[in-house]
């Protein structure tokens, strides 16, 4: 259900002048009673449609039964008849909703799942890992000439940080790559003997934020902000286990309650959840040399935990701090990048351009995710890893450079795209594009193709916009 609740999301917070939190659980709501609401035989026809492009939108959104995501992070059985949901209605709506309704319900999901191409399901064992999915060979010497090259550049007494970033650029070995994020998220300084000193204080300035500031997640003012991010956690990367432990998933509320209580001009939004879990894992990765989806955190000494989570929420808040427009109200840095996507597209791929306005198919609808999650939803969190050792290296690339990323990103598909030619297809298409197998070989490719779109285009306004 997360995409179709999202989708709508972003059209009526479009349009209505309204609280961004209060806006998304209205809307969150109405989605999810939309979906048991209306019958089997109100199903839309979606060639009939004649109507303007909200309407269409809306037509159909409020006719499909969710067959988005049939093994996404919100299953229907979540919904039904579940904690969950109980506790998020409001007073009464969920009595009314009788057993034999949601046998029914349950029933009809199931036979809807039968029903629909199933996705095949790929062991997470090589998940995270960053070698490419089809396996990788030992060490070349090129790739052994790199890493000497990050070992002398980060064992000198100050490390030249602008040729770290050139030497990152096009990836950065496992072995290195927990030190050389804290250095270019500015977390850690180049001088090599304060790094000690600067770790130890600011490891501990963050549990001083835990024992001043995480009680007050049961006060009045915040326990909506904890109680939406205790909801969103076990969303996060579900189907890996690492994510599912429990202490785990304490980190997670920990590094955001705090993070959204001492941010008030944005305070907590969905999707920022997602941007810890990259962190974590490279900071983990320091002690757990494979199978990193089935390891046992707990088994880690407490001080290290410690460590990775202070270090995550650091590192979280140093690329939050570059974007943090795309978190405040109405979340204008989104709606900004959306629609410098669209005019972008528009120059270098008129077709694409053609092919979304001919089916009423408006950016806001796919583009707000990939500007929300930074594409994390669109890519195996190994590749999510290596795109952001380039976003690291490159000036603004989180705030500036993804732009050019998901341009390239959407022109991949140009082919699948265009070979759509109805609405449901299109949106069902961008919602879930086949990236399950890429490696680093993928994401070399398409960095480098965002590279040669910001050449052309970053510093030539006339020919950006029409």
């Amino acid at each position: 259900m997360e995409n179709l609740c999202c989708l709508y999301l972003v059209l009526v917070c479009h349009s209505v002048n309204t609280t961004e939190k209060c806006e998304y659980q209205f809307i969150s709501f109405n989605c999810l009673f939309l979906t048991y609401r209306y019958p089997k035989d109100t199903k839309l026809k979606l060639n009939n449609l004649k109507s303007k492009k909200i309407s269409s939108f809306h037509e159909f959104a409020r006719s499909t039964n969710d067959a988005w995501d049939i093994d996404d992070d919100e299953e229907d059985d979540d919904f039904l008849g579940g904690p969950a949901l109980c506790s998020s209605l409001p007073s009464g709506v969920h009595s009314t909703f009788t057993q034999k309704q949601v046998d029914t319900r349950f029933r009809s999901t199931l036979q809807k799942q039968q029903s629909l191409p199933i996705r095949p399901i790929i062991p997470l064992v090589a998940r995270i890992s960053d070698q490419n999915a089809s396996g990788a060979p030992p060490m070349t010497v090129r790739e052994k000439s790199r890493l000497d090259k990050f070992k002398q550049l980060l064992a000198s007494a100050n490390t030249d940080l602008e040729e770290l970033r050139k030497h990152s650029w096009s990836g950065i070995p496992r072995e290195v790559r927990p030190i050389t994020w804290r250095l270019l998220s500015g977390y850690l300084p180049a001088n090599k003997e304060r790094r000690e000193l600067v770790l130890k204080r600011k490891r501990e300035e963050y549990f001083g934020f835990i024992v001043q500031y995480y009680h007050s997640r049961t006060d009045e003012h915040y326990k909506d902000t904890y109680r939406q991010i205790h909801i969103d956690i076990p969303r996060t990367n579900p189907l890996i286990p690492l994510f599912q432990q429990p202490v785990v998933q304490e980190v997670f509320e920990r590094i955001l309650f705090i993070w959204a209580i001492r941010h008030p001009a944005s305070g907590y939004v969905q999707g920022i959840n997602d941007l810890v879990t990259p962190f974590f894992v490279v900071f983990l990765s320091e002690f757990v040399m494979e199978d990193m989806e089935n390891f046992e955190v707990a088994a880690l000494s407490l001080d290290i935990q410690r460590n990775i989570e202070a270090d995550s929420f650091w590192c979280m808040s140093k690329l939050l701090d570059g974007i943090q427009d795309n978190y405040t109200f109405a979340q204008p840095g989104i709606q900004n990048k959306v629609k410098a996507l669209e005019e972008l597209v528009s120059r270098i791929d008129e077709d694409i351009h053609n092919h979304f306005k001919k089916y009423e198919v408006e950016y806001l609808q796919f583009a707000f995710r990939w500007m929300n999650n930074l594409l994390m939803r669109e890519l195996p969190l190994r590749c999510t890893i290596r795109l952001w050792d380039t976003y690291q290296a490159e000036a603004e690339g989180f705030s500036h450079f993804h732009l050019y990323v998901c341009a390239a990103f959407l022109i991949e598909w140009r082919k699948e795209i265009l070979s759509m030619v109805d609405f449901q297809g299109l949106l069902i298409l961008l919602q879930n594009l086949p990236t399950i197998h890429w490696g680093n070989e993928e994401v070399g490719l398409l960095l480098a193709e965002a590279y040669r779109l910001k050449y052309m285009f970053a510093d030539a306004p006339s020919h950006y916009k029409r």
